[in-house]
């Protein structure tokens, strides 16, 4: 998968939003400011996209325990081997235990995608061995952040969801 170049300002931000207090922070309120940005934009640019320049998909799924729709921005990584594939690393930020949207998706793994406005059905499979390890390597060229998450992780296993078209 190919190094995705970034501005001073992107790295710097990425930087930031590794960090441990940033991490704390943006954890707690992008989510805000991406979902107002969404509307504004009709679901195509998000903060985190517009500050650090990350690739950006806006999954909706059913909830694991409510069955309501949830929609969230999340950073993604294109498949070059199968550009109409993408995935998803659960790091949550750098905590301790995994994202909500991936507890979602493992009971109810149909979601509805969409990147840059074009929006598409999906089925979501949590990947294993040669395929997660190849994922897990583009991880960092995509954002910075992901190692640090990985070390500040430590006790547990990093999930990776891979959504393919249905």
């Amino acid at each position: 998968m190919s190094k995705k170049k970034y501005s001073a300002f992107h790295t710097l931000m990425q930087r930031v939003a590794a960090s441990k207090p940033g991490a704390w922070f943006f954890s707690r309120t992008m989510h805000r400011f991406d979902g107002l940005l969404l509307k504004l934009t009709g679901n195509r640019a998000t903060l985190t996209s517009l500050l650090a320049g990350l690739p950006i998909v806006i999954v909706t799924c059913k909830g694991a325990k409510s069955g309501l729709p949830r929609t969230l921005p999340l950073i993604y990584i294109r498949d070059e081997a199968d550009p109409a594939k993408f995935a998803l690393i659960a790091t949550n930020w750098g905590r301790k235990h995994y994202p909500a949207w991936y507890y979602n998706l493992k009971a109810n793994p149909r979601a509805s995608c969409s990147i840059a406005g074009r929006q598409g059905e999906y089925e979501a499979q949590e990947v294993q061995g040669e395929e997660y390890e190849r994922f897990w390597q583009a991880a960092p060229e995509i954002y910075l952040g992901y190692p640090l998450y990985k070390q500040r992780i430590s006790g547990r296993r990093i999930p990776i969801m891979v959504l393919k078209p249905v």
